[in-house]
Parts: structure tokens; sequence; C-alpha cells
């Protein structure tokens, strides 16, 4: 370890260097402290004698900086930040006061998210690699499931990455959800990761595999439905504050995160935790487990961040909007049927797609309810109640041998 002690010590035969600019020790007002503050700034910048030619074009670049050129892309929000003139969108406050908050629950979103650091080479693979290569390990019916599911999240996760930097943090203007974004696109690269190291792990075709969502209609439908909603929004001239644009950034935000986050993972998530439950591919299985568990705080931010769009601007929550959220997310389940039947055309894992259909159906419900609309399956019932038990942030469930006992730092988990 570190000790800084060394460092204070002069070089032995050394004489200690004076002072540049000794200051009397007596107590000075904030007022004073400032002024020589700046004068020895100052100071600092001036042209010696013994600069090099480097040194001294750069100094001088610095006495001829404006900094009113960079402060002017505020737009005049050089002022304190008060709680009141916080917005989610299309505010005009200085977007790098952090505090003081307005939404404490982004803030203790982005607290969480950090406690549940993990990485996939934490978790054992060996296992995996030997069920997989064994011949008569696997059914051709759950490596269809392995092999489409990894194909899938493999991009999906890109997407919803890409979407994040290029889109969604220069358009919410709210600093504490910012941050919260920044802790989500890290952690969609971390996902990323987990399915190159299980694909490799695996010594699956990595071509087949991260090309799949433009050669398999059931996938390839799913990401075009989501990039759809990301082309206008990515361009860099694109902005909020007319009524029409700021529909579009709500469309997006309820399409990426209702839809491709909140439905279109539930079929595969589902479909690898099942497996890892009947004991094979358990280390794959673990990954989703995580990776379940970041979506899951992933889709609960997104869903208050919509409804605080909505109570911040209700003229753009009409009758019309609210029909056109509820089409993408019957839209999103019906794509997502159609993914549980062509990633398992007969009975596997004990399930079958008539019931992955109830549970996407379901799924479905609890998503319009989440953003005020009506349920539009009636009677639909949780086929796969277990599920529920995984999404327990506090009570995780792990299918494993062992039982995480609080949702915490990946490298400070405590099992029993």
């Amino acid at each position: 370890m570190l000790s800084w002690d060394e460092f204070d010590q002069p070089e032995e035969g050394a004489a200690a260097k004076p002072a540049t600019t000794a200051q009397p020790q007596a107590a000075m007002t904030l007022e004073r402290l400032d002024s020589v503050g700046d004068a020895a700034a100052h100071e600092a910048r001036a042209i010696a004698a013994d600069d090099s030619d480097a040194v001294a074009r750069a100094k001088a670049a610095l006495n001829e900086l404006d900094i009113r050129e960079g402060l002017e892309d505020l737009e005049g929000a050089a002022a304190r930040v008060r709680v009141d003139e916080k917005r989610m969108i299309n505010c005009r406050a200085d977007l790098n006061q952090l505090v003081p908050f307005k939404y404490d629950w982004a803030w203790q979103k982005y607290l969480d998210g950090c406690a549940n650091h993990w990485m996939p080479q934490e978790i054992n693979m060996n296992a995996d690699i030997a069920l997989w290569k064994s011949a008569d390990g696997l059914t051709e019916d759950e490596r269809r499931i392995i092999k489409r599911n990894l194909g899938f999240f493999s991009t999906a996760d890109s997407l919803v990455a890409n979407n994040l930097a290029l889109a969604i943090y220069r358009l919410i203007t709210n600093p504490e959800c910012r941050q919260y974004i920044l802790r989500q696109a890290f952690e969609e690269a971390i996902h990323t990761h987990a399915y190159q190291y299980c694909i490799e792990s695996l010594g699956m075709d990595e071509g087949e595999i991260f090309n799949m969502y433009h050669e398999i209609p059931s996938v390839a439908k799913k990401a075009s439905w989501g990039l759809k909603y990301t082309r206008s929004i990515s361009d860099p001239t694109f902005d909020t504050g007319t009524p029409e644009t700021d529909r579009q950034l709500l469309r997006n935000l309820i399409a990426y995160y209702c839809v491709l986050e909140g439905i279109f993972f539930y079929c595969g998530f589902t479909q690898i935790l099942s497996m890892g439950r009947r004991n094979k591919m358990t280390g794959t299985a673990e990954q989703f487990q995580y990776i379940l568990r970041d979506e899951s705080m992933h889709l609960n931010f997104g869903i208050d961040m919509i409804n605080q769009i909505k109570i911040e601007n209700p003229h753009l929550w009409d009758a019309e909007m609210k029909d056109e959220a509820t089409q993408m997310i019957l839209q999103g389940t019906q794509l997502e049927i159609e993914y549980a039947r062509d990633t398992m055309p007969r009975g596997v894992l004990g399930m079958n797609a008539t019931m992955m259909e109830d549970y996407l159906k379901f799924i479905a419900n609890r998503r319009l309810s989440q953003l005020g609309l009506p349920e539009q399956y009636p009677g639909t019932t949780n086929p796969f109640p277990w599920m529920s038990e995984i999404m327990d942030l506090k009570k995780e469930k792990n299918f494993f041998e062992t039982r995480v006992i609080e949702y915490q730092t990946g490298g400070a988990l405590s099992w029993d």
C-alpha cells in the first residue's frame, strides 16, 4: 500500500525548496483568499525565461482563451440551480450541477446499480463447456434455444447501448437521471461482454451468432422494430422542444424501456433460466440471472422516467399518444410470441409456446398498467411464478446449489 508520508520527506542531502510565493499564515477572509489565489494562478501562467518554446506557446494560448465561448453552451444557465428548475426534458438549468436532487429515486437507482457490479469472468463456465461439447449432453431443442438467445441478446443490448449513448443521454435534461443512464450504458456493455464470453467459451461460430439478427426472421423483426424508433432521435441535429419532437422522444423511451427491455427479453430469460433450474448450462444461466436483475432495474427506471415526463408534460399524454403506446406494447408482445414459437416449436424444459404466450400476455398487461393504460389481455395469469422470485432484487434465488444473500457488488457477494 502506498504511504504518502514518504513523498513529504526532502531528498537526502538536498535543501528544502522555498515556497515560490510566501504568504503570511495569518487568517484571511474568504474574499482575500480568492484574490490571493487568483493572483497566484495568473502568476503561474507568466512566461518564464527558462520555459521551452512549446511551454511558452501553451501559456500564450491560454492567455488568449476567452472563457465566455465555452460557457455560452450553457445558454445563460450559469446561476446556481434550484430544485424547482429541474425538469426531465427541455430544462434550461445547468446540466453540470448534479445537486440538489429533484428525483431521489433516480439517484438511488444509480447507487443500487453500482452496488450490483459484476463481471462475466467471475462466473465459472467449465460445466457448460463440457455439456455443450458432449454429443448427448443437450437435445437439439435445447441447443437451438441457447444459440437463438445468444444471437438475439448479443445484438439487442448493443442496440440499447447505442440508443442511450447517441440519443437518450443528450435529450434527457436531468443530471441525476443522466448519472443513472451512464451506469446503464456501462451495464449494457457488460451484458454484451457476457454474451461474447459465453459464445467464446462454448466455441460457437461467432459470425453466425452475432449476425443472427440479419439472418433469422424472428430475431431480425425484433431488432428492426426497435431500430425504427432510434433513427430520428439519434440524428445529431434532432432536438426536443416542440410537441412533436417531445412525442418522438417519448415513443423511443416506451419502445426501448417498455418493449425492448420490458417484453423482448422475457422469453429468452425464461428459457435460459429454466435450463439452469434443471442443472443444465448453469454458467450461462447465471450470467443471464445477473443480466435479468440489471434489466429489471433498467425497466423500472425507464417507466419512472416516462411517467415523470407525463406529469411534467400532460399535453403529450393525450388520447392519440395513449393509443399509440398501447399499440407499441401489443406489437412487441406479438413479435415476442412469434419468437417464442420459433425458438421452441415443441415442448422443452417444462414449457411450451402456449405457456410462453400466456406469460408474455401477462407481462404485457403489467407494462400497460405501469403506464396507466388499460390491460388488453383480461384474465391472463403467470404460468412461471418462479420468474418473479428471480426478479426480486432483495431475495435473489439462485438455482446452482448456492443462494445470493444480498444484492450487492459482485466481488463482495455473500453465499451460503
